[in-house]
């Protein structure tokens, strides 16, 4: 360590030499090229320089410059733009001494189309339009769509397709239980159904005591005018909308937009709670566990991780924090400059905001508890897993393979992949099956043939594990792999293998007996050994949960695929109509039956279609 320690001082010392005192980030390169470190500063030459006084320094940091080969530096204009520099490298490169922040998943958000003639609320999830508004982000996808269904019972606007509205002749069963006002069928006005779509955005955005009023007012006079029905259905949405503020409203000020982040710590590890408040509500909650060594301190996770997390998104006005924390006004800078307005961070110490970061810090307390728990469980298992397989150590990283068709259609390999910390679900990947992809000696691939599919998606997936990964430090390579399948797909899978050089990586197959029966599954080893294991044993039934995810992942990707080629539109293969063309014959015809029966000169008229478009329109339905 000592001359690793020395060598990487020494590097520092010579990049230190030609390094320029101005704010910007510098990298910690290893010898095999990658960063382990991305840091700011507002001083390149005195951060740098603090590195070399490896005496004081803590472990983590000693182990880091003996690993370091090289520096690379990138100047700023200020220090806030090297934070935000470093949190865009930090998450995109994941550093191994940084503290990551793995969040691939972008929030639903609800969207009022408004570009269309009658809007309507739909969920979200994607890079916003000009076009449309937005309000959000939910912190889920169920927590959006519960949120939506409320809103159908206050503001009854459609929720039907385009081509659906245009072809409706009478009122759907939305109609019937009050849940859609009837545009389609001109049973609302368009005056009367965009005062609807007003007040879904006054109440969105906060807006919500105003159009209670409205409301009440309106019923009060349907009942004075001895209209009882109208009345009723003021009523009942009264109903809802007071429901739904029950349910979500929480006092928080003179601040209508929110969010509150909270981080508790606690063996090594971090858990960083976020609830977001929109319009005064609650929109829901998610829990981060962020990546770091176990010497790193929770206010610099918090820092970290307010970084990371608004390196991608716009922020509130305000954001409560449950502990303050060295740079906060940098960061508040930072934020300023993305946002382009002010935003504010704050840690209440008393009020209802104290009560609301109180929740958060309980909810991220009990979230990192249920994750140790789970953890030593699952860290047991992979333990007694090793065992059980005569494993030389117990695994770090399991991948499982399946495959799924339809009599040889539509054919998808997937994979799954789990580890200590569970399933990890970033790592999942889906192949869709090409005869003509692998170079075995068998060739390509008949419909339905199993081994051929099993050993294309192999091939594929560890020819490019090759590629990226040679010398297996990144940790992308399994130490095992688990077939759904018997004795001939493991020996595919070693076919492979052996064609591709890899020779020490495990192969288990585990396939169900005879009956079928969850419990008298048969587990093939490379060795062509067959174990049975007792059906109590948790290695069984880890074994069955690994199974059966990636059964689910295969089957949800294969009927993915085929839904869409069977739902495929006919005007999808028309030379010349794309998304934009397809939707104004839809909206224009309501079918596209109705297309395939219009004449030359009636699809001329739509929108955006020539004549001699139209001609091709109308050949392709009429060719025979």
């Amino acid at each position: 360590m000592k001359t690793s320690l020395e060598q990487g001082r020494v590097v520092l010392k010579q990049a230190i030499s030609i390094m320029p005192q101005h704010p910007g980030i510098y990298k910690m390169i290893d010898a095999t090229g990658v960063a382990i470190y991305v840091g700011k500063a507002k001083n390149l030459r005195k951060r740098v320089t603090n590195y070399t006084n490896v005496d004081k320094l803590p472990y983590r940091l000693k182990r880091m410059i003996a690993s370091t080969m090289s520096v690379e530096v990138v100047t700023t204009k200020s220090e806030v733009e090297a934070l935000l520099l470093e949190s865009n490298l930090i998450k995109r490169l994941q550093p191994q001494y940084n503290i990551v922040l793995k969040d691939d998943k972008s929030f639903p958000y609800i969207r009022i189309t408004c570009k269309d003639e009658y809007p309507q609320i739909t969920k979200f999830r994607g890079k916003k339009t000009k076009d449309d508004e937005f309000f959000g982000p939910f912190a889920s996808a169920s927590s959006v769509n519960q949120a939506i269904n409320s809103l159908y019972r206050a503001f009854p606007l459609r929720s039907c397709s385009d081509s659906i509205f245009f072809s409706r002749t009478r009122p759907c069963l939305q109609f019937q239980i009050k849940r859609c006002s009837g545009p389609c069928v001109g049973r609302i006005s368009k005056s009367d159904y965009n005062a609807l779509v007003g007040e879904a955005r006054d109440f969105l955005s906060g807006r919500s005591q105003n159009i209670h009023q409205h409301l009440t007012e309106k019923m009060n006079k349907a009942s004075a005018d001895l209209e009882f029905e109208t009345a009723a259905v003021y009523r009942d949405r009264i109903k809802a909308l007071s429901h739904i503020q029950a349910k979500q409203s929480i006092n928080l000020g003179s601040f209508n937009d929110l969010d509150v982040i909270a981080v508790h710590q606690a063996a090594g590890q971090s858990c960083v709670q976020i609830f977001f408040f929109r319009g005064g509500q609650n929109y829901g909650n998610r829990a981060y566990f962020p990546v770091h060594q176990k010497e790193v301190g929770s206010e610099e996770v918090l820092f970290a991780f307010i970084g990371q997390f608004y390196n991608d998104r716009k922020p509130p006005p305000l954001i409560l924090i449950n502990q303050n924390f060295d740079d906060r006004n940098l960061v508040e800078q930072a934020l300023w400059h993305k946002a382009k307005r002010r935003v504010s961070l704050h840690c209440p110490n008393r009020g209802d905001k104290a009560t609301v970061v109180a929740d958060a810090e309980r909810n991220a307390r009990e979230a990192l508890a249920r994750r140790l728990s789970e953890n030593s469980t699952q860290r047991k298992l992979l333990l007694s897993l090793g065992e059980k397989l005569r494993l030389e150590a117990p695994p770090d990283r399991i991948e499982v393979y399946d495959n799924s068709h339809t009599s040889g259609t539509n054919a998808v390999g997937a994979m799954i992949a789990a580890g200590p910390d569970g399933f990890l679900k970033t790592s999942y990947r889906k192949f869709t099956i090409k005869s003509d992809h692998i170079s075995l000696s068998e060739g390509g691939i008949v419909g339905g043939d199993d081994y051929g599919m099993m050993r294309e998606v192999i091939f594929r997936r560890f020819s490019r594990l090759i590629k990226e990964d040679p010398e297996y430090n990144r940790g992308l390579w399994p130490s095992l792999i688990l077939i759904d399948g018997g004795i001939g797909q493991v020996g595919a899978v070693i076919q492979v293998f052996t064609e591709l050089g890899i020779s020490d990586v495990s192969v288990v197959g585990i396939a169900k007996g005879v009956d079928r029966k969850a419990g008298s599954e048969k587990i093939f080893l490379s060795n062509n050994e067959l174990i049975t294991l007792d059906r109590r044993d948790p290695v069984l039934y880890f074994l069955q949960r690994l199974r059966d995810e990636a059964h689910r992942f295969a089957i949800g990707s294969h009927r993915s695929l085929r839904n869409r080629k069977t739902l495929r539109s006919k005007l999808d293969t028309v030379q010349g109509i794309g998304p934009f063309r397809k939707k104004a014959l839809l909206q224009q015809f309501g079918s596209v039956r109705s297309v395939s029966q219009a004449g030359v000169a009636d699809i001329a008229k739509v929108s955006g279609i020539s004549k001699k478009l139209a001609q091709t329109v109308y050949d392709h339905f009429h060719s025979e």
